[in-house]
């Protein structure tokens, strides 16, 4: 009996697997110091003000948007190289990944303030488009290492523990990066309780971000190394109006800009957590060594959730695992902020709650590139549309507009209260607007999730009984394909 076209292109091993966690190990290596450490360099390192942070930010999402398609469509147009159609770019961009992450980091304090800006600026943008040409061939690996809808569950999984071990090593940066303050003429800095105040070391930080970047390089390699493309794939046909033809496929596609925009929702609530509660920590609780705790103790659950997982997603379906997951976490966050109301804001509750809200996003955060990999499925069948890395860099832009939002979350409250300017060390904060800093470190989770479990529930068709549907036309479609 002759093979199905799915059973001829699957058949992952544990290799594969690991293989392709690496990659995300690798790039949340690097990309983590993005979400947890930089926002923070920039405003007490380097004393730029949170609003040009923002602007920046902006600016570089607007290339990002001419730049990521321009990637897709070139990397979909590219010739099959020996060693893989996607994998062969991880080797070529590995390295300029890892020291465009470091430049991000030198400390130009002594610079001109334009000068800073200017710094920040390319640096910043450099490391942007960098990490694009790596991540755009890696992330669309997923549609050729396996066509099995199964499999893809399983390497989705894989790559989210990948991206959790690759975020630790940032958060443990941030957490312990600080030097007590001392003044002009070497004395210790006292705050309001009589200890030594604490701020932010460049050295420090520039010494940890090499050796995460240099850790980076090496898992990039072995994501290299154990990966294996399966599905056999070749350039799509440069053709006149072809990418207008693509991005139009994708804006109709429910499945696609639903996974599209959740995924970016869901990224920014993460982000935002990560970025604010540097400053949360450090200003609101004075707990500046366990910065890292929060989102430590929201992974946690994942270490247990990750063994079933994906049979939990077969059976009860993937959308809905993670839509009400999700749900859960924004319920746990409204708490909070309830709670806090009542005065009662305590540090290990705050932690806590983010240890329960963390189980009920570890669905969503293990499953959401299996969502992402069955809306590209769809789209094949339904527009018969092959551009796999124009897709995937549709959707790493729209995940990039997540790390704009968080951007904007975290330094609009601090706008808000004075943390800004003159105020970088927070000596003008008073206790109301701690209280606030408090408030939006909940409200905003709270609501971003809110709108997570709304579209994935609501809007993104694809449910068990659909994707069961899918793949059967899957299989028709592939096999007339080869």
């Amino acid at each position: 009996m002759e093979q199905s076209y799915i059973s001829r292109t699957s058949g992952i091993r544990m290799k594969d697997k690991l293989g392709y966690a690496f990659g995300d190990l690798a790039s949340c290596l690097v990309f983590g110091l993005t979400q947890s450490v930089l926002n923070k360099f920039y405003t007490d390192v380097l004393e730029i003000t949170v609003l040009n942070v923002m602007i920046m930010t902006i600016i570089a999402r607007v290339w990002d948007a001419i730049n990521d398609p321009i990637w897709g469509r070139l990397i979909d147009g590219s010739r099959v190289f020996p060693d893989g159609r996607y994998r062969h770019w991880l080797k070529v961009f590995a390295v300029p990944v890892a020291v465009s992450a470091v430049l991000m980091f030198v400390n130009v304090k002594g610079f001109p303030m334009g000068a800073r800006i200017a710094w920040i600026y390319v640096t910043y943008i450099l490391f942007g488009m960098l990490y694009t040409c790596i991540n755009i061939p890696y992330g669309s690996m997923a549609q050729v290492i396996t066509s099995s809808d199964k499999e893809r569950s399983s390497l989705s999984v894989f790559r989210s523990i990948g991206s959790t071990f690759g975020a630790m090593p940032a958060m443990l940066l941030a957490s312990f990066c600080y030097v007590a303050s001392k003044d002009n003429s070497g004395n210790l800095v006292l705050g309001a309780d009589g200890k030594a105040m604490k701020v932010m070391s460049p050295t420090i930080t520039l010494i940890g971000v090499a050796v995460i970047a240099v850790l980076s390089i090496a898992f990039y390699f072995l994501c290299y190394g154990w990966s294996k493309e399966r599905v056999a794939s070749k350039p799509e046909p440069r053709a006149k109006g072809q990418t207008k033809k693509v991005i139009l496929s994708l804006l109709k596609s429910r499945p696609f800009m639903a996974v599209s925009i959740a995924s970016m929702l869901f990224l920014a609530a993460q982000m935002f957590g990560q970025g604010y509660n540097t400053y949360l920590f450090d200003k609101f609780f004075n707990k500046q060594g366990l910065t890292m705790l929060p989102t430590v103790f929201q992974y946690l659950p994942v270490a247990v959730i990750m063994f079933f997982a994906t049979r939990m997603g077969n059976r009860f379906g993937r959308r809905e695992v993670c839509s009400y997951g999700v749900l859960a976490a924004a319920v746990f966050y409204l708490v909070l902020f309830v709670l806090a109301l009542f005065g009662i804001t305590n540090v290990w509750l705050y932690l806590a709650a983010n240890l329960v809200a963390g189980i009920g996003t570890a669905f969503i955060f293990l499953l959401i590139w299996a969502l992402a990999s069955d809306a590209i499925d769809y789209n094949k069948v339904t527009y018969q549309l092959n551009d796999d890395a124009t897709s995937y860099a549709f959707y790493s832009f729209m995940r990039k507009l997540g790390q704009t939002v968080a951007t904007i979350l975290i330094n609009v409250p601090l706008l808000i209260i004075g943390y800004n300017g003159g105020q970088l060390k927070t000596e003008g904060l008073n206790d109301a607007a701690l209280k606030t800093m408090y408030n939006y470190s909940v409200m905003i989770p709270a609501v971003l999730f809110l709108l997570v479990f709304i579209i994935l529930r609501f809007v993104y068709p694809l449910g068990k009984k659909r994707i069961e549907a899918l793949q059967v036309e899957k299989e028709a479609y592939f096999s007339k394909q080869a």
